[in-house]
């Protein structure tokens, strides 16, 4: 992907938080190629290995395999993180573990587990790094989260409101962090795959004759997004949730 200079990341550390999938490598790749160091962080080591893997040849990145979402977790990973750099630039936090059920069937603790890992996770990693963010008077927080932010579903109660808290949680977090010359967004998403699927077999799918551009995502298709929203030319964005979705959100 090539890189305006406008919107270099050189010089940048980015903290990438996922909860993993085949979409945390390809955004890891995106940060490194626009120059930023990256590190990663996943709760198990299935999840942390193929961004690690996907960064091996562009630099120096690292991660740690730790659960944000607890206090000893969080510690860790700062713990690991200050270890390695000296600063913080750039949180993304990709923390979306999906979940589906009947509202009358989920329990407290599959709903606690849920929002522990969306929400919990989230903001706790941007707690800490927003302290550092604070220090040094400059930041760049986006947080991807799934259109359900800001539409319902058929069994999804659990996810969506916990999309919407994520949402929520940015907006706030633009307001009150303005003035530190801090940046916070949210990057939305709708249905994306990494595999290469023909158009026409795609289009079979109901969901996909109901997305105007008749295809699911790849999410190569926010890798320039996601950069512009961690670079200074990022300067008069903030608090805007930003879909790339491929029109679902248009929909009423």
């Amino acid at each position: 992907m090539p890189i305006l200079p406008e919107y270099s990341l050189s010089g940048r550390v980015a903290i990438l938080a996922t909860a993993g999938g085949d979409q945390a490598p390809i955004l890891a790749q995106a940060l490194a190629e626009a120059g930023a160091s990256v590190f990663a962080v996943a709760r198990r080591p299935e999840l942390l290995e193929p961004v690690l893997e996907a960064l091996n040849s562009s630099g120096p990145h690292g991660g740690v395999v730790a659960d944000a979402a607890t206090p000893a977790g969080i510690a860790q990973v700062m713990d690991a993180f200050d270890r390695q750099h000296s600063q913080v630039d750039i949180l993304v936090n990709d923390a979306r573990s999906m979940f589906a059920q009947p509202f009358g069937e989920i329990t407290a603790e599959q709903w606690n587990t849920v929002h522990s890992r969306n929400v919990l996770a989230t903001f706790q990693i941007c707690q800490e790094a927003g302290r550092r963010m604070i220090q040094r008077g400059y930041g760049r927080i986006v947080n991807i989260i799934s259109g359900l932010a800001e539409r319902g579903m058929i069994n999804g109660s659990a996810f969506a409101a916990s999309q919407a808290a994520v949402l929520s949680m940015t907006r706030c977090l633009a307001v009150e962090w303005g003035e530190h010359n801090i940046r916070v967004n949210a990057l939305g998403t709708g249905w994306f795959t990494v595999e290469d699927i023909p158009l026409e077999e795609q289009q079979k799918e109901l969901l996909v004759r109901y997305t105007p551009l008749r295809r699911k995502g790849h999410p190569r298709d926010i890798g320039p997004l996601l950069v512009y929203l961690c670079t200074e030319g990022c300067d008069y964005t903030t608090g805007q949730a930003i879909y790339v979705d491929g029109g679902l959100n248009a929909h009423p």
